[in-house]
């Protein structure tokens, strides 16, 4: 008998990636491929949906050639994706009806504010975990109605389907079933995370027909999400696991146990705190989230604390500001200073995410004299993240009373050496890089594996996990102390109000 696959699809926000694992969790053949990100206004993130579409089917068949493998190789199809991006599409030709619009996407900022006003912020937390915000599906998919012409009545009339970027891929790839999981569901503030499904109340706010919106199954399931249907192809592959990006990284990272936390760091960046069972509202400005179900049994949920802009905070240096040609070149622009010159670095391009929520804080950089110098403007952008990324763990650490001793992290910032150790050094905390970096595609397929018996259980699982580096503070208190004042003060300056 031959030796069988697990595929993962990977749509996230700035490209798509088709990654194929074996038993041990190594990477077989992998395939990636970007698409353009459009803004039509400021604070207006769009993505063309038709072309994620395209570029995720192009990596599927560009990985499996590769190996030189087929469909029939594969045990089974993980599915991770960007979360919160929302597409309308018409139900009978299948083509949307506008572009997606992206989790970065600030234009409904208003509308959130006069929702908040109205029912207050504790309304929306208490069924959904989360906050009123721009950074969720419902106001996107209300502006949408409001705005574009036809949408709002297709919606009405049962001839519109309303997705999440998993939804719109499923959709196309299973033969027209409209599914999604429960960790894409719960970021799009329709639905409530007590008792597991759309909320009426929630649902009329917003004027959304829950016919409209997907059928919703554990993130982990045998019966799956239905098969990959690839054009020419007889075989069929069953998808068996969906998870948004962020719960699949902590699920790739093998954080099973309550208490055990990760960060990615990606486009934008994201620690989440594996806290159980049971429904936590924090107190200190994170989201609670479920985590993962694995077939129907008792959801598992995760605290989390998400930053907007990480690595695309590197990439508007280098594109925008043209300080560097490669994202790469920023370590070594920034290692010519020894420290960051007093200079800091607020990147609220859409508003601060966790712990503040503060919409309306505006992009800043401070602390700017004759001294300073392109390799400080560098260090502060690197910095930004890890101070924004300290800002969530303390949180975290209030919210859990549980002193963190050691941080998983993923992500494409990773590879960045001075990044990580200062990471290390602001949290006063272990940092903890694996083998695998790809820590998001390999929780897709770990869920996959797993629903088909791939994998027979977590603790196989967990086994496979194993440690690349690890980066231990480093810094004298004071100087953090010092370093965490100028930022504070950053912080309180970016804000309006």
């Amino acid at each position: 008998m031959s030796e069988k696959y697990i595929g993962a699809i990977d749509q996230g926000t700035t490209s798509s990636r088709f990654i194929i694992f074996n038993r041990k969790g190594e990477i077989v053949s992998s395939a990636q491929m970007p698409h353009k990100q459009y803004y039509p206004k400021p604070g207006w993130v769009e993505h063309d949906a038709v072309e994620i579409l395209e570029k995720t089917l192009n990596v599927i068949n560009k990985a499996l050639k590769k190996a030189k493998l087929t469909p029939a190789d594969l045990e089974a199809i993980g599915i991770t994706n960007q979360r919160e991006t929302t597409i309308v599409w018409d139900k009978e030709s299948g083509k949307p009806l506008h572009k997606a619009i992206v989790w970065q996407d600030t234009r409904t900022e208003k509308l959130c504010r006069e929702l908040e006003k109205k029912k207050g912020r504790e309304y929306f937390y208490e069924k959904t975990g989360l906050p009123i915000s721009t950074y969720f599906s419902a106001s996107k998919i209300k502006w949408l109605c409001d705005n574009v012409t036809g949408i709002g009545e297709k919606i009405k009339n049962g001839t519109a389907l309303i997705g999440t970027i998993d939804s719109w891929i499923l959709w196309n790839l299973n033969g027209g079933e409209h599914y999604t999981d429960i960790t894409n569901a719960s970021r799009t503030l329709l639905f409530n995370i007590n008792e597991m499904k759309w909320d009426d109340e929630l649902l009329k706010l917003f004027k959304v027909p829950e016919t409209s919106l997907p059928t919703v199954l554990p993130s982990i399931n045998s019966k799956g999400f239905g098969n990959l249907h690839l054009k020419g192809v007889n075989t069929k592959v069953p998808i068996t696991c969906v998870l948004g990006d962020q719960q699949a990284a902590l699920f790739g990272q093998t954080c099973f146990k309550k208490s055990e936390a990760k960060s990615t760091y990606g486009t934008g960046a994201f620690l989440l705190m594996n806290i159980g069972t049971e429904v936590y509202h924090s107190k200190f400005g994170l989201l609670t989230t479920p985590a993962y179900s694995i077939n129907g049994s008792k959801p598992v949920y995760a605290l989390e604390g998400s930053i907007a802009m990480a690595g695309s905070l590197v990439q508007w240096f280098r594109d925008n500001m043209r300080m560097i040609d490669k994202s790469d070149e920023i370590e070594t622009l920034a290692l010519e200073s020894k420290d960051n010159g007093g200079v800091y670095c607020v990147p609220a391009f859409s508003g601060l995410f966790a712990p503040y929520w503060c919409g309306d804080a505006e992009g800043l950089v401070t602390g700017l004299t004759h001294h300073t110098n392109r390799s400080h403007l560098a260090r502060a952008v690197l910095e930004a993240t890890a101070y924004q990324s300290r800002d969530v763990f303390d949180a975290m650490q209030k919210d859990t009373g549980i002193n963190l001793k050691s941080l998983k992290v993923d992500g494409g910032m990773t590879v960045n050496e001075l990044l990580m150790q200062f990471q290390a050094d602001i949290l006063d905390t272990e940092v903890v890089r694996p083998k695998i970096a790809e820590t998001t595609c390999l929780g897709a397929a770990f869920g996959a594996g797993l629903a088909v018996g791939y994998w027979k259980d977590l603790d196989e699982i967990k086994k496979i996990w194993t440690e690349d580096k690890e980066w231990k503070p480093k810094m004298k208190p004071k100087v953090r102390t010092d370093l965490i004042t100028g930022w504070e003060i950053a912080i309180r300056k970016s804000k309006r109000n």
